[in-house]
């Protein structure tokens, strides 16, 4: 008898102890201690029918609190964007879904294909001369980035500014933990904006690279022709954390003279998923092509001068000597690229371009209205979030907002002591009028309730 989810049947486990000489389990793990042995039935409940089982399941899911069932105003790396329908139902399919990398080319095409117009994307959206075939999620994409720099310059320093994502810098601190001639100099910020003067005068002829994030971590878009000016005469590598979707509204950061843009393409397709998976991109200049992380796909032509596909460069520990490589947790994510280029492709230049103002004119009416309802917002030009201040810690905010149908912002002492009862609050293309009106006030009423 065949089971669906049971691929060891009695008869089966009969089968193989015979065939090895043993007449039990019991006897088959006679070795182990008796000592260690749990000796009693493990503490999970009996077994249930596939219909009672999922119905109580369904039951324990929603009682999750989602942007289905709330207004989502949580940011901090991770939106709330909309997503054609067609991703779904394209990436649903067999060939895609379960296609792993693509080592043999001559049977992989199509995933080929769609990893190549993954990095055209990414190199029309950044400006940028080369992108690799996706990786993680952009904050490992941003530490990859600073490795790079450390080994290409073959200096020890680099140069970071504090309206990064504070979990970026944590990654990267971790990334060269094991390393103690690798310096990492943090910037402060003067308000939410990278502070240019301390900035500059931290640049030095010992500087791998200058980073910072585009807009930055607490909304604010950073001054990318002045930071470049810093670094111009130092030989320091400049790299761009970037939001692929702003990129369709702000000038790209290649266009400032970037040699290195990292990102997450979280905003194109790929959901929320409560914080992951999602698909880091890694950008570069032609002279830092063989120093990228990961794989890159080409295009050729076959001996009868058809089109094709191929893995032209394959920089990971797997491909080449561990000493040779440049990083070995750098598999691309192929399903999360795929969406994201199926969702840049149906959203078109124009598509992108109108979300991106959406998102703008959207955040910075929630802007003006907290303004007007007597908060403090921070100052600098925001893409589709910034940051408010409240008179009480904004976790205590948040959890009642909950209680009104409302995900707030980000609670940003979570990221600094500098920023104690401030919130980040995203804006983007899918909120109503009557939904950001509906927060403001709410959150007014909160803000002054005793």
């Amino acid at each position: 008898m065949s089971h669906r989810y049971i691929p060891l049947t009695e008869q089966d486990k009969k089968e193989m102890l015979d065939t090895i000489g043993a007449n039990s389990i019991e006897e088959l793990f006679g070795d182990v201690p008796k000592e260690i042995l749990l000796g009693r039935e493990l503490a999970i409940p009996d077994a249930e029918s596939e219909t009672t089982l999922s119905k109580r399941l369904s039951r324990i899911a929603n009682k999750n609190i989602t942007k289905e069932t709330h207004s989502s105003f949580l940011g901090a790396g991770v939106y709330d964007h909309y997503a054609p329908a067609v991703v779904d139902a394209m990436i649903s399919r067999s060939e895609f879904y379960t296609a792993y990398t693509p080592y043999q080319p001559e049977i992989s095409q199509g995933e080929l294909q769609a990893i190549f117009e993954f990095q055209t994307l990414i190199c029309e959206l950044t400006d940028m001369d080369i992108a690799n075939s996706s990786m993680y999620d952009g904050i490992t994409s941003f530490a990859e980035a600073c490795i790079l720099a450390f080994n290409q310059t073959r200096k020890n320093k680099v140069v970071v500014s504090k309206g990064l994502h504070y979990q970026a810098l944590q990654v990267l601190r971790t990334y060269v933990k094991t390393r103690e001639e690798f310096e990492i100099v943090e910037v402060d910020l003067d308000g939410t904006i990278t502070d240019l003067e301390k900035l500059e005068a931290a640049v030095d002829d010992d500087t791998a690279a200058v980073a910072v994030q585009y807009p930055n971590f607490y909304g604010s878009v950073e001054d990318l022709e002045k930071i470049n000016s810093f670094i111009e005469d130092k030989k320091a590598l400049m790299i761009v954390y970037a939001n692929p979707l702003a990129l369709g509204l702000l000038t790209p950061p290649g266009s400032f003279g970037a040699d290195i843009v990292v990102g997450d393409t979280q905003p194109f397709g790929i959901p929320a998923q409560f914080g992951g998976p999602h698909c880091g991109f890694f950008a570069t200049t032609k002279k830092l092509m063989r120093k990228i992380p990961g794989r890159l796909v080409g295009q050729t032509e076959d001996g009868e001068g058809n089109r094709g596909f191929v893995l032209t460069l394959q920089a990971r520990e797997q491909h080449i000597r561990r000493d040779k490589a440049t990083s070995n947790i750098c598999s691309n994510q192929a399903l999360n690229a795929l969406a994201s280029s199926i969702c840049m492709s149906a959203l078109g230049k124009q598509g992108i371009y109108d979300i991106a103002v959406r998102n703008f004119e959207n955040a910075n009416y929630a802007k003006d209205q907290f303004k007007q309802a007597g908060f403090e917002v921070a100052n600098g030009t925001s893409f589709n979030e910034f940051v408010v201040k409240f008179d009480k810690p904004v976790k205590e905010v948040n959890d009642a907002l909950i209680e009104e149908g409302i995900i707030g912002g980000f609670d940003l002492s979570e990221a600094s002591d500098d920023f104690n009862n401030h919130m980040l609050i995203a804006v983007t293309e899918l909120r109503m009028k009557d939904e950001i009106d509906t927060f403001v006030k709410k959150a007014g009423e909160l803000n002054g309730s005793k």
